[in-house]
Order: C-alpha cells, then structure tokens, then sequence
C-alpha cells in the first residue's frame, strides 16, 4: 500500500511559481510534485496560443477558374464578369502558394532559383452597389476552398493607438476562425467591407489627423501586401505581458468590397462622358451608370480618396452590377440559399407545404426596386410578411399547405391555408 503525500499543508508550494497554498486558491497534488490553479491555467492557455507544428501542406484538388465560377453561379446570380475576374484572381492565388510549397520542398530547388519567377499576391477590390452580393462572393469563394474566413468593417477600424479598433485585429479574428490554427490563418480570405468609406473627403492628402480614414489605410498597407504581425491571440489591445502570435500575411487573400457612391461620376468625367450638361441626355445613353464601373482605373480610385499606395495593393478590380427585376426574381427562386427555398424547408420541418404566387414574387421585387438596396431588401421584406406565419403555424396542426398572396407582401393580409381534413377546399 503505497504512501500518501504526508507534507504538511502549510509548507505546501506550488512546484512551478513557488506560491504557497495561502497565495492561490487550490493547489492540486502529484508524485512528490504541486501545481497551483494559476500555473494551470497559464500552461492551457500556452497550448492554445502557440502556434501548431504541423508543416503547411498543399491544397489538394484546387477547382479550375471554370470550376470556382460555376459554384458562384449556385449562389450568386448575374455578376458574370466579376465572378470570372474573382475566379481568376483566386486560382492563381492558391496555386501560387502551392507553388511555393512544392518548390521549398524540392531537392532541386537550388537548381530552379536560377530560372524562377517570384509571383506576386493579387488582392481583389469588388465595386458595385450594396446588395449585389460583394459578401457573397467572398463567403462561397471560402466554402468552397475550404479555409477560415472573416469579415471586417473597415467603418469601425481606427488607427494604433485611437479608440476603436486597430487594423491589427483582422488577423485576430481570422486565427479564431481557423481554430487557432497558425497555417491555415496564413492561407485564410479575409473580407473587407465598406472600403469606399474610409476614403479621404477629397483627392488630397490630410494636413489633420484622420484616425478613421487616411490613418486606417495606411495600417492596412503592411497587412495587405504581406508582413509579420505580431497578434494577441484574444484580441483586444496589446499589452507587454501578453505572449503573441506571429502571423504572416503573404498568402492570406484579401477581398476589399464597397458601393464607391460617385466614383461613376469620376469615371465619366475622365473618359469625357458628361453626365449633366446640353448633351447629357446623348452621352449618358451611350454609357450607361450600371456598366461604367468597368472602366475603372487606379487614378479614379485615387481622385475618390484612396492613397495611391493602397490602390496599388489591390491590382485586380471586378465590377458589380446593380441588380435589375429578372436578377432579383432569380435570387428569390434559384439559388441553393433562396429566401424561398429557405423558408419553405422551414414550414416542411413542421409538415407544412410552403408554395408563392408569381405576382407575391414580383410585387417583393417591385418593393425591393423602390428601397434601392439590392437582394438585402428581399429579405426584410419576406421577414415583415412572413412573421405572423412562422409565429402562428407551430400552433395549428390541422393546416396542410401555406400559400403567399400578392396581398400578403404588399398589405400584410394572411395567406391561403389548406386544412388537412379539407385538402381540397382553401380558406382564407
């Protein structure tokens, strides 16, 4: 029978800090050997924090720009020319680190450094109008890539040292995404929304201070074009005991997004498209508003007020065009997330047949039109008609079949019901 640990308590200590046991709140016991609650949970959150020591490895089975393009199409509807440009943008992203990799690993990479080509990282600036479906993109581009994603608001990003925000804890949340995974952060797409809104007021560099605007851009500029950063791995600010996480941006895809309100008005005035004036109503026809962002140039970006160190760091621009009444029909009946789709797999969890009327369909995107806010409309208005129905329906067992009236998105009326015991009669 073996002998339990007969030191007396009060010469107790912990084996690791040397607190005693009046210093801590417990002090746990081992073979000849204590640890204090403290040490403990200082080594959990060590093994939280360090980085993994797997070794990066390849991404198996990248999809081709064709392949990338048509899982957008399932989500994501119109916006050709900005999903090829994304896909594009993408694929050689990912097969550049794959690149990388393979060569690191090879024997014979003394041999290829003589004849090899350094590519570059092509970060990506969407530009459309909200509601086209910017965060979309870059939220299925990671479904179907398969690495950790987040989405900043640049609007709430200050810069070091300001309340608010630092740029620093984009990173932050990235590795939280990836379990706390320091490989698959680095490999990561992070989304920047509402770029257009830390632009300066004008074209010219700030005499103040702009924590907020200017300021924000230049802490971006490091991040985005890859360098070491040094996180703390909970957010919040840095302070000098904290142990950090050294996270390399290189191979981490940044996609910046934003509505750019009166850069069209930038463009058209430099390709000489006036959109006010004796001929405007001629010139104006010949360039329509919803095609002009793809004449986009970096000098347009710039005279709207972003640095032109920034521009340069997003070399590949794809244009979004402000969705018209068939795209948003289509966004309510086709793709795999449509608001349709969704609630009727809502109503046949509770055995309940969800079926819209065309006209209910048209009237949503004839209101949809009037709020100018692209398919983010859609779904505030189908949250408005459908609240009673999704309040109500779990208490009434006997109804069978749900339709939506055109009635029921403009006024608010209740929908048809077909009750089980009269499957053949609707009531309204």
């Amino acid at each position: 029978m073996s002998k339990k640990n007969d030191t007396p308590i009060l010469s107790q200590r912990c084996s690791f800090c040397g607190k005693s046991s009046r210093q801590v709140m417990r002090l746990f016991s081992g073979y000849k050997a204590f640890i204090c609650d403290e040490c403990v949970e200082l080594c959990y959150d060590l093994i939280q924090t360090s980085p993994g020591f797997e070794e990066p490895s390849l991404i198996k089975d990248l999809p081709t720009p064709m392949e990338i393009k048509n899982l957008l199409d399932q989500y994501v509807i119109g916006q050709e020319i900005a999903k090829k440009t994304v896909a594009v943008a993408v694929y050689n992203h990912y097969k550049r680190i794959n690149s990388h990799l393979s060569s690191s690993s090879s024997s014979t990479e003394k041999l290829q450094k003589k004849d090899d080509v350094e590519l570059e990282k092509s970060n990506i600036l969407l530009i459309g109008p909200t509601g086209t479906g910017k965060t979309l993109i870059a939220r299925s581009l990671a479904k179907l890539l398969k690495v950790p994603f987040t989405i900043a608001d640049a609007t709430v990003l200050t810069e070091a040292g300001y309340v608010g925000e630092d740029v620093e804890n984009i990173l932050v949340r990235l590795y939280q995404a990836s379990n706390f995974n320091q490989h698959k952060t680095e490999r990561g797409i992070i989304y920047i929304d509402e770029l257009d809104k830390i632009a300066r007021k004008d074209g010219n560099p700030s005499i103040t201070r702009d924590v907020s605007g200017e300021g924000v851009q230049q802490g971006l500029l490091k991040i985005l074009e890859g360098t070491i950063a040094n996180i703390p791995p909970k957010g919040g600010r840095k302070h000098p005991e904290q142990s950090f996480v050294h996270i390399n941006t290189n191979n981490i895809l940044f996609i910046c997004g934003g509505a750019f309100n009166g850069l069209d008005k930038i463009i058209a005035r430099r390709i000489g498209k006036k959109t006010v004036g004796f001929e405007a109503e001629k010139t104006f026809v010949s360039e329509k508003s919803e095609e002009i962002f793809e004449h986009v140039m970096p000098v347009d970006l710039i005279t709207y007020g972003l640095i032109p160190e920034l521009v340069g760091r997003l070399p590949v621009t794809a244009p979004l065009q402000a969705l018209d009444e068939k795209a948003l029909l289509n966004i309510l009946t086709e793709p795999k997330n449509a608001l349709t789709k969704q609630y009727a797999k809502l109503l046949e969890l509770e055995g309940i047949k969800l079926r819209f009327e065309p006209k209910a369909l048209k009237a949503a995107v004839k209101i949809a039109q009037e709020r100018k806010t692209g398919a983010r409309a859609l779904r505030s208005i189908f949250e408005k008609a459908m609240l009673d129905i999704m309040y109500e329906i779990p208490s009434t067992p006997d109804i069978a079949e749900v339709i939506i009236t055109e009635k029921t998105i403009t006024k608010g009326s209740k929908p048809k019901t077909i009750v089980k015991a009269k499957k053949n009669k609707k009531a309204s």
